[in-house]
């Protein structure tokens, strides 16, 4: 990554896995993504659909229900504007629809473990890559 303390954040979208395994695994490449976004090197784009979604599970998982993930949708990174999960059908799962839409309509990288959106990435107008996977890009 830069040191220019004048580049902005790169922006991503973090699947609600990404959240579970930073909370599971605190050595893991997710929560080298998270500790990166904490310290303002990445900004988490969120839309109201995928806070509720990421929230739902989390607080779902007794052992990380009490996790502090969920501090990671801050209002900069609040995305207001229309996006069309409808129009993500290449996406097989109908919940992961509003991650990939939310991250072609920011301009952001989705960060998913999940397989359905990894094989759908090549249909995909945005960027989708594993945390790992972003993790060696930044360290480049």
């Amino acid at each position: 990554m830069t040191s220019d303390s004048t580049a902005r954040p790169r922006r991503v979208v973090l699947d609600t896995n990404v959240l579970v395994a930073a909370a599971f695994s605190p050595g893991g490449a997710a929560a080298r993504l998270v500790a990166l976004a904490r310290a303002g090197a990445l900004l988490v784009v969120w839309s109201d659909a995928t806070r509720r979604e990421s929230e739902r599970i989390v607080r779902r998982i007794p052992p990380i229900r009490g996790t502090t993930v969920l501090d990671l949708f801050t209002a900069a990174g609040a995305f207001a504007y229309p996006v069309h999960p409808e129009d993500f059908a290449v996406v097989v799962d109908p919940d992961d629809r509003a991650f990939a839409a939310l991250a072609c309509a920011a301009d952001a990288t989705l960060v998913t473990g999940d397989d359905h959106l990894l094989r759908a990435r090549a249909a995909l107008p945005c960027v989708v890559m594993t945390a790992r996977a972003l993790l060696e890009e930044l360290d480049g």
